[in-house]
């Protein structure tokens, strides 16, 4: 199918799950584009978007404050999916009522279907999932109600005649059974776009774009070996050639043996990168820090000194690349809507206001999934595509309190075991991450007839598919038991391995 890529317009009121509505849309082959929901609404209509969907999010919209947007998108003759805040929104601004549900709704419930455009297809009842304290009272003049649960009566509904369609649960979840074939019926049926959105498409489409704003000056990147880094960099290399040069600085604080692999598997893909021992720079730098936030601020002010410093010796660096990802961007700051701020991340939290180069962030709107088709499309082998994740700040995040050579040479050995007998057993593609944490307490332990006191290594494995939301891995008893004898048995300093069971949220992935 050829012509025009039809876009969709997702406004954010402070979701969590903002960017998981455009991937679904994204994965219906329609090009999705997030805007904050302060947007004006003559801009959201200069897109020429095909539709619009307002995204849920945590107040209230009764609430002094409560964020509200452009009520002129009502009237753009544009089609809007208002999703659970965002119907709720739809409905007060056409005069409708909101108010307190008789009960909170959360999880999984059973909506009764009276029909309408969006459930065309699918059955009388429908398992859903709910998130809600408010509830649509009373519907605006000229909507009909189309499904119901007995603590919403108003679970959904539409007004064809303007365009306008609400739906008080989550159809961009996994746990609403039917929520794809609801997006879709909105997409193609409702906004009439066409499914043309394709990687190879996107990857033509940001090469043109690093075309035209590098047009001059050499482009640095800040590789790190992972995946994102480097799809990023294979990426920029496509579109300015010969004007790309690599940096990457051995911080320390990595995998075993991970800067040599790394080196190595540049030198496979044809990227010009040189290498940069700062290890004893970076240890200088955080004795005596514990904190988890300062860790990673000091290590993220002096990864930019470090590269800086390297960079000065290219002639002509101007810009700085980062396989910056959307997970990184909304835990770290709210530049979309009023979403909340989880934790710094080193890529986009602890970057000095001025640099001294500018930035070039490719992959800023794509989740990892997403990063991996790109690179598929590019042709970077698979066991380069599906290495785990590793964070920035590197092991300092994975050893709470404060950071030592011996510290992290424990751990990385530990580490070490725990990914290969993973790969060994099949499982390594079948976690998102994996990885082990060397916990700031001592254990008593016997080793042959002697009395032990000594590290405690926890493990951590999670399922995944955006890294918004995470579930602890369930891997084989055999699998762990293998991993645990083989950490005390090898591994000297640590005689306890325990296994973390869990997700994300409460916790994060990641220990600090």
């Amino acid at each position: 199918m050829t012509g025009p890529v039809d876009t969709v317009v997702v406004l954010d009121f402070g979701s969590q799950y903002t960017q998981v509505i455009a991937r679904r849309i994204r994965e219906a082959r329609v090009r999705s584009l997030v805007l904050p929901c302060t947007t004006p609404a003559g801009e959201v209509a200069a897109l020429a978007p095909r539709g619009i969907v307002l995204s849920g999010g945590p107040s209230s919209v009764y609430d002094e404050g409560a964020p509200t947007g452009d009520a002129a998108v009502f009237g753009l003759g544009i089609p809007v999916l208002g999703l659970c805040y965002g119907m709720q929104l739809l409905a007060q601004a056409l005069g409708g009522e909101v108010g307190r549900a008789p009960g909170r709704e959360y999880g999984r419930a059973s909506v009764d279907v009276a029909g309408g455009r969006l459930f065309r297809g699918l059955g009388p009842r429908e398992t859903v999932w709910m998130s809600h304290g408010d509830h649509v009272k009373g519907a605006p003049r000229g909507f009909t109600v189309t499904a119901s649960t007995v603590n919403a009566p108003i679970a959904a509904f539409e007004d064809p005649a303007r365009g306008l369609y609400g739906l008080q649960f989550h159809p961009e979840v996994h746990h609403t059974e039917h929520g794809a074939a609801i997006l879709e019926n909105f997409l193609y049926d409702v906004c009439g776009a066409a499914p043309r959105w394709t990687m190879a498409g996107f990857r033509s489409e940001v090469v043109a774009r690093i075309r035209d704003q590098v047009s001059d000056g050499v482009v640095l990147g800040a590789l790190s070996g992972g995946v994102d880094s480097t799809v990023a960099a294979v990426l920029i290399r496509e579109a300015v050639g010969e004007r790309f040069r690599g940096v990457f600085v051995d911080t320390g604080l990595l995998r075993k043996d991970e800067g040599r692999h790394v080196l190595s598997m540049f030198r496979h893909l044809g990227l010009p990168v040189s290498g940069v021992d700062a290890s004893d720079r970076f240890f200088a730098a955080l004795a005596g820090v514990t904190e988890p936030e300062l860790k990673r601020k000091v290590i993220g002010g002096l990864f930019i000194d470090v590269f800086t410093e390297n960079a000065r010796a290219v002639d002509g660096a101007a810009w700085l690349a980062q396989g910056t990802l959307y997970p990184d961007v909304i835990e770290s700051v709210s530049i979309k809507g009023p979403s909340q701020v989880i934790k710094t991340h080193h890529n986009v939290g602890g970057l000095p206001e001025k640099l001294g180069f500018r930035l070039v962030e490719p992959l800023r709107e794509l989740f990892k999934d997403e990063v991996r088709r790109l690179g598929e499309e590019m042709g970077i082998p698979h066991d380069v595509l599906w290495r785990h994740p590793f964070p920035g700040p590197g092991l300092a995040v994975r050893i709470p309190g404060e950071i030592t050579r011996e510290k992290v040479a424990v751990l990385q050995e530990a580490d070490h075991v725990f990914l290969e007998e993973l790969r060994a057993s099949g499982e390594y593609e079948r976690t998102a991450q994996a990885f082990a944490v060397l916990l700031p307490v001592k254990s008593v332990g016997v080793m042959g007839d002697n009395r032990t006191y000594e590290n405690v290594v926890a493990l951590r494995a999670v399922t995944t598919e955006d890294y918004m939301t995470a579930d602890w891995a369930r891997l084989p008893y055999d699998l762990l038991d293998r991993v645990a004898r083989r950490i005390v048995g090898e591994v000297r300093g640590v005689n306890r391995v325990v296994y973390d069971v869990t997700s994300k949220p409460p916790g994060t992935i990641e220990w600090e």
